[in-house]
């Protein structure tokens, strides 16, 4: 009789460890909640426990606490916004983030379940830089040295990819780039074709890479802040690659463009 107690108590204190953690995740989340509700501009404390949907006292013991570590700053006319804290914290992330590093595995599984060879592009001046790639068991052989082979933004998949964003005059310009001996005919059906790249959100290659075996390429861009900083492709013997595959490859291409993206920081707004 005399261990009873001891047990009952040993009970209590696990019950009790056990909801203290929970409440300390709880209360964790709800001051990453604070920090993403301001993504989008101050806001007074009235209407930031509105949108939280807590009570004023819990949305100023929280937004308090956030603004002590310099997560939030405080200013009495405009509210609660993100503090200096966070672009240490930002900085810092973008040092340890290296594209090919963090490209990498979504290559690798994207040449495995196309096998396909996939290549990861970034822009230059006027021409696309290949930095990353991965090749499928049944991939082509063209080869591509990561770093070294440049081509021409307006005749790649990537390079169209890495362009989406532009307007048609810059189009124009990286149409005209030195070399480029195209027609204004010719000129007329690549900027249709770029327009309706740009609505859909990707780009093809239809064997227009000058000085290569014939090639198709689907590629999709990666974005960061919402702006594309790469484009990664799959690529085919034109053979293998017809306009119908391509398409079938949209869900594929796109969701590794997404998780590339979503691991660079990008969060796609609905």
């Amino acid at each position: 009789m005399g261990r009873t107690p001891s047990i009952k108590t040993a009970q209590v204190d696990g019950e009790e460890e056990v909801g203290a953690k929970a409440s300390g995740s709880q209360t964790l989340l709800r001051g990453l909640d604070v920090i993403d509700a301001l993504i989008d501009g101050s806001l007074p404390l009235a209407e930031l426990s509105e949108k939280l949907e807590l009570t004023r006292s819990t949305t100023h013991r929280l937004a308090s606490a956030l603004v002590e570590r310099r997560l939030l700053s405080f200013r009495p006319r405009e509210g609660y916004s993100l503090g200096p804290k966070l672009l240490e914290l930002g900085h810092a992330a973008s040092q340890q983030m290296h594209l090919p590093r963090v490209a990498r595995p979504w290559l690798e599984q994207l040449s495995a379940q196309t096998d396909d060879t996939v290549h990861l592009g970034r822009a230059g001046r006027a021409s696309c830089a290949l930095f990353g790639q991965g090749g499928g068991a049944q991939a082509h052989q063209h080869r591509l040295a990561p770093g070294r082979e440049r081509h021409p933004i307006a005749s790649t998949g990537l390079g169209k990819a890495l362009i989406l964003d532009k307007t048609e005059p810059d189009w124009i310009d990286f149409y005209a780039e030195p070399g480029a001996a195209y027609d204004s005919s010719a000129r007329a059906v690549w900027l249709e074709r770029m327009h309706g790249y740009a609505q859909k959100g990707y780009a093809f290659d239809l064997e227009e890479e000058r000085g290569s075996d014939p090639l198709r390429r689907r590629a999709d861009p990666a974005r960061v802040n919402g702006q594309i900083v790469a484009a990664l492709s799959v690529s085919s013997a034109a053979q293998y690659m017809s306009d119908a595959r391509m398409t079938e490859l949209t869900k594929t291409v796109t969701e590794a463009a997404d998780a590339i993206s979503a691991d660079l920081g990008w969060s796609p707004k609905p």
